[in-house]
């Protein structure tokens, strides 16, 4: 077997990632050798692989949901964005520069059709099948032409495509029409059917608009997903926490002290890699939620000041929103701040910006005793070290290189009192460091807070992952879905008019 498929949307955010996902981990389950592959992704959410190379955070995900190893070639363009019109680039994990959204879809996406395929084909001559990722939705008629994640790659390596529609947001027979219809013939070929995703319900109900949309496109549905709670891990966009829902709703969960401990996310703008938090909204009795105002901060027992695209815009938001105000005020009264990446760089003293922002010579907060300078190369690292007594792991994605010039070493960055700076992604999912880390917190806040002594924030993992394995085997056409992976789309499709525009 080498068989591949595409999973294509609706919409952005219709479960593509964790349709994906879900596919790999029942295949993986079969005893199929899989790996995943998105050819461009667009998120602020990265991962740094063994080999050193920046890829998104939902192909490390649907990596881990197949059992292999993340790799650049699961994810050889990713586009992390630096404001409404411009990305950084990073090219086989790799950043190769900013470029306008005119000057990417201009040619340059098109030019990298060739890298895009050739890592496709590399994962098909090692994996016995390959579930791709396409990307907002292969409708969009205006980008069309310079294509590399949906139809264009469809196309180029004859790949099957099953479109995922989102049926809590509405006209998802609407939607799957119109999607289809707005294809050209060539492409219309390779649509081999649908997956109906987040249904309530009675699935009966649905049965008679199922059989109609068949009729309509001549085309298989082949999974209804039913909505399940707590399935938004390592989200591309939005400020969903990925397990937050599922412990919030687990009747198994309660705190194990007799307080909770309320942690707030500061929302600053460009927000990198906010799933840092999802290993502390895991634990029993956590609360996180983001925040953007000063008195949401009143009653937090930690404040969460995360990763950031845009350092000095963060800087400047912080300020102007009077949260910077409000973190010196907790600083000062020993109250709990934990900056991680661009916040752990927003909580310096000096800033030298002339390679994000091109700010210049900037004062940051003052916080912690660090100078920070931004080099025109970017650190990638998996580093591994020891705090609080425990062994941690994290990885690094930075240009900002701090110079820390006193406090108690953290990691590899510092802790003066309750403030605490590193540049260290991930590094809260080590359980022991998470356990002390949060009964230090606890002790500062003046909190009854005690941490669950067995939570598992890798064991939580594998079981959302297997609830995605278990939403595809259940309520998924398997033995249909096996045949279009095996054998690729069917022949004969019938073509949906109008059609894409000349």
């Amino acid at each position: 077997m080498s068989g591949g498929l595409l999973v294509a949307g609706t919409t952005s955010d219709a479960g593509k990632s964790v349709v994906t996902a879900g596919i790999c981990r029942w295949l993986v389950r079969q005893g199929v050798k899989v790996a995943p592959f998105k050819g461009q992704n667009m998120s602020l959410n990265s991962f740094v692989t063994r080999e050193g190379a920046e890829i998104g955070r939902a192909q490390a995900m649907q990596a881990q949901a197949a059992r292999v190893e993340p790799s650049a070639l699961m994810n050889p363009v990713l586009l992390k964005p630096g404001s409404d019109r411009s990305s950084q680039v990073v090219l086989m994990g790799k950043p190769v520069g900013e470029l306008s959204a005119s000057g990417y879809h201009g040619g340059r996406q098109e030019a990298l059709l060739g890298t895009v395929v050739d890592c496709l084909e590399r994962l098909r001559g090692t994996y016995d099948a390959v579930i791709c990722e396409g990307a907002g939705s292969p409708a969009e008629i205006n980008l069309r032409r310079t294509d590399i994640v949906n139809m264009g790659i469809a196309r180029a390596a004859k790949l099957p495509v099953v479109v995922v529609g989102d049926i809590d947001r509405g006209g998802v027979f609407a939607s799957f029409f119109g999607t289809t219809a707005l294809l050209s013939p060539e492409d219309q070929a390779l649509v081999a059917g649908y997956i109906v995703n987040k249904f309530r319900g009675d699935v009966s109900l649905l049965e008679p608009g199922i059989d109609m949309l068949r009729g309509l496109t001549g085309r298989h549905t082949y999974g209804i997903l039913p909505f399940a709670h707590g399935l938004g891990i390592d989200e591309e966009d939005g400020l969903r926490v990925s397990l937050r829902g599922a412990v919030r709703e687990s009747v198994v969960a309660p705190p194990v002290g007799e307080d909770v401990l309320r942690v707030a996310v500061c929302a600053i703008p460009l927000m990198s890699n906010f799933t840092d938090v999802d290993a502390l909204a895991a634990e029993p009795g956590v609360v996180v939620r983001f925040v953007d105002r000063p008195e949401e901060l009143a009653d937090a027992d930690l404040v969460v000041v995360p990763g950031t695209r845009g350092t000095v815009r963060a800087l400047e938001w912080l300020r102007e929103r009077g949260l910077a105000r409000e973190l010196a005020r907790r600083a000062a009264e020993g109250r709990p701040v934990l900056g991680i990446c661009g916040g752990f760089q927003v909580l310096a003293e000096h800033i030298e910006d002339e390679v994000e922002s091109r700010a210049g010579s900037v004062t940051g907060l003052g916080l912690l005793p660090v100078r920070v300078r931004f080099a025109p190369g970017k650190t990638l690292a998996r580093p591994t070290g020891e705090a609080l007594g425990e062994p941690v792991e994290g990885y690094e994605i930075h240009h900002g290189v701090a110079e820390v010039l006193g406090g108690e070493a953290f990691l590899d960055g510092c802790r003066v009192g309750a403030v605490w700076g590193t540049h260290w992604h991930g590094s809260l999912e080590s359980d022991g460091f998470r356990r002390r880390f949060l009964e230090t917190v606890a002790s500062a806040a003046g909190r009854r807070f005690v941490p669950a002594p067995d939570t598992s924030f890798g064991a939580l993992r594998e079981e959302q992952l297997d609830r995605l394995g278990d939403l595809i085997e259940e309520h998924a056409d398997t033995d249909a879905l096996w045949r279009l992976i095996e054998q690729g789309a069917p022949a004969g499709l019938p073509f949906i008019a109008p059609g894409a525009p000349a």
